[in-house]
């Protein structure tokens, strides 16, 4: 399950960067061809963030269509797989999103002096 070496690396950059502030949610951006199970970044999120700033947080995340071009006719084309056809024929598609994972936004609790 490679999901848990992911889910290990957000929770550290999302630690990192929230400099020991409570994080209360997390959004990440994962791309539908990116062959990663969103249960198991759920599940493995839990774990991971045991004991971090990052505990209790909320763990919102949002699909990204799978999008090619083709290069022969320039149509664009929304993949539910990492390869496809365009209507006119041509297999050589060129991706253009589907596969990312982003920490698209990090929320900390606000600290009142």
């Amino acid at each position: 399950m490679h999901e848990l070496g992911i889910t290990q690396n957000i929770v550290a950059i999302v630690a990192e960067n929230a400099k020991g502030t409570k994080v209360k949610r997390v959004l990440l951006e994962i791309g539908k061809l990116s062959a990663i199970s969103y249960d198991a970044i759920r599940f493995c999120f839990d774990i991971c963030s045991q004991g971090t700033v990052l505990e209790g947080a909320i763990l919102e995340i949002s699909e990204i269509q799978g999008l090619a071009k083709c290069p022969e006719c320039g149509a664009e084309i929304i993949l539910a797989k990492p390869f496809g056809r365009c209507e006119c024929g041509c297999l050589q598609l060129n991706l253009i999103a589907g596969e990312e994972l982003k920490i698209k936004e990090i929320e900390i609790e606000e600290l009142c002096v």
